[in-house]
């Protein structure tokens, strides 16, 4: 597979469409060619890209992906219980039959496409090593002694 992007650190920042790497993103591929897994399993990250060797060991996920899962999830499903009980007013068993399950199926289906979005959007952004430097503070200069 032809990669679509240039890994050249050097070339303009704008070359790394953000939308269209945030939405190959969800779909759980590489942001780089498109067609390549981003994950080898639930939620580990390929350390490198089958189709076009882009190396994504360097994202930085981190905590990220599960807040925002938590967020979505959570208006979905509290609009959605505030809206039922409000015109139906059903037993509390009813309300638990329905939205524990969805709140549990939408949080775990949700959190992977949610991680790869990010993902997405640090390759496009050329952050943490995407753009082909390290982005670890160089170290600080040590004092000549003299003597």
């Amino acid at each position: 597979m032809e990669q679509i992007y240039t890994n050249d650190p050097d070339a303009p920042a704008n070359d790394r469409s953000w939308p269209k790497a945030v939405m190959t993103g969800t779909r759980c591929r590489c942001p780089a060619c498109g067609t390549g897994q981003l994950y080898e399993s639930y939620l580990k990250v390929a350390p490198v890209c089958a189709e076009c060797g882009e190396e994504l060991h360097h994202q930085r996920a981190d905590d990220a992906p599960p807040y925002f899962t938590m967020f979505i999830v959570g208006h979905i499903v509290i609009g959605g219980l505030l809206v039922m009980e409000q015109t139906l007013a059903p037993a509390t068993w009813v309300h638990l039959v329905i939205w524990l399950p969805l709140t549990l199926f939408l949080s775990l289906w949700l959190l992977p496409k949610v991680k790869g979005g990010l993902i997405g959007l640090q390759w496009a952004l050329r952050m943490h090593g995407f753009g082909g430097h390290s982005d670890e503070p160089d170290p600080e200069p040590q004092p000549v002694s003299q003597g």
